[in-house]
């Protein structure tokens, strides 16, 4: 397994003369500066899955709360087993559902159903087929079986009392049996982030506009349903703040707006340094202005920094570096506010299936997937344009800062989207 080789290159893949602050600087002053948002509630646990619990969760009661038979055969005392077994028959049949049967003498086995309980006395159950029916009062079966075979004890899973999720946890499809098996009606949880998004630009269109009014140099707005729909899947409350055009008072009303509304807020374009480029300018003059070019590709202008108290990602206009930065940067600090905790990414060292020279200076990501002889082919162009590189891929190279060259069998780190929940 061999890694990229470091290379010796004076070119610097960013601008000299400006300061640029690298990915995990960014990071984890987000990390660090961030905290928990919204306020808690209780939900009904049928209702739950997605939400993130505020409390520890208990259960009320043991799963399962009884101890019971795990197959239809027959229950007996197993104390005494041997080779060749013989036991009388009680002429009643256990039933799930029932329990009016007490105590079974020793020496003695009931005709018993999955799921019912075990009768006083009955510590084993034997298999219907593994038995022989002897004057339909006594069974016969040979072959070793230890005691407690085919039975479920009260608690063995889950016992009344015990932890079942901790505080920050988001509730999975699957964790509602769980719940509702150890007795849980209602659980507290967060209530959703309230995400809003707002596109900027002058070339920007709202995707709604008929195509046939589209005039040349104008761009239907994908960022926006991308966004949307990518924080809707993490659990958050989506508020669509349209489309602004580049004009410093009519952008800041915007942001004013969105403080009154929103948890937090995320913008596309305008975050560059062009004369029409107002969100770092206004956020750097009127608000708090925390990263700006920020080392990474796609995506070098970014901003992060809050408004009104509002946190606010001023993502860059090109879909594919706007979509990358609300993976990298957004999804962690969406967990951190939304009550989960920072999280960092899976990732996992695959063969390339690419080659490729790499100059210093910022972190990058490319598009990409796993191919049929699991090795990871990258997207034919890196171009932040190229949309359709987001539908090939299933995931991203991550690359660090130094000078690489990355050849075919290297070993490289990739970040499956599966991280992300889509």
């Amino acid at each position: 397994m061999s890694q990229p080789k470091k290379i010796n290159d004076d070119c610097f893949a960013l601008p000299k003369g400006v300061k640029w602050s690298p990915v995990d600087t960014a990071l984890e002053k987000l990390k660090n500066g961030l905290s928990i948002i919204p306020k808690a509630n209780l939900q009904p646990v049928e209702k739950s899955v997605g939400f993130i619990i505020s409390k520890p969760c208990y259960a009320q009661i043991s799963n399962p709360n009884f101890s019971n038979s795990a197959v239809d055969g027959y229950g007996l005392n197993g104390k005494n087993l041997s080779e060749d077994n013989t036991f009388n028959l009680v002429p009643k049949v256990a039933y799930a559902g029932t329990n009016s049967i007490d105590t079974i003498p020793n020496n003695y086995a009931i005709r018993i159903m999955t799921g019912a309980r075990l009768p006083k006395g009955i510590n084993t159950v034997v298999l219907s087929e593994d038995v022989t029916l002897i004057n339909k009062d006594k069974i016969y079966f040979k072959g070793k079986l230890k005691k407690g075979s085919n039975i479920r004890l009260e608690g063995e899973d889950v016992k009344k009392g015990e932890l079942l999720f901790n505080q920050g946890h988001r509730l999975k499809v699957q964790d509602l049996a769980l719940l509702v098996a150890a007795g849980v009606k209602f659980v507290h949880v967060y209530k959703p982030l309230k995400v809003g998004i707002l596109s900027t630009g002058d070339e920007i269109l709202d995707p709604k506009i008929d195509i046939k009014k589209i005039s040349e140099g104008m761009l239907f707005d994908c960022n926006r349903p991308l966004l949307a729909s990518l924080v809707s899947k993490w659990g958050c409350d989506v508020i669509d703040l349209g489309v602004e055009k580049d004009h410093y008072d009519k952008i800041k009303s915007k942001l004013n707006h969105a403080s009154k509304i929103c948890d937090v807020l995320l913008t596309t374009g305008g975050a560059s340094a062009g004369k029409a480029d107002f969100l770092s300018r206004m956020i750097k003059d009127e608000g708090k202005l925390y990263e700006w070019r920020i080392a990474v590709k796609p995506g070098r202008p970014l901003s992060l920094g809050l408004w009104n108290n509002m946190p606010i990602f001023c993502l860059p206009g090109n879909p594919v570096a706007a979509f990358v930065c609300s993976l990298i940067f957004f999804y962690p600090s969406m967990l951190l506010m939304g009550g989960a905790g920072w999280k960092e990414p899976l990732r996992f060292q695959v063969f390339s299936n690419f080659t490729k020279k790499k100059r210093s200076g910022r972190k990058e990501y490319l598009r990409a997937k796993i191919n049929s002889e699991g090795m990871v082919d990258v997207y034919k162009s890196e171009g932040s344009g190229r949309i359709s590189g987001l539908s090939w891929s299933t995931g991203l190279v991550e690359l660090p800062e130094e000078s690489l060259e990355i050849n075919k069998g290297d070993t490289v780190n990739f970040i499956p989207y599966s991280n992300y929940g889509i």
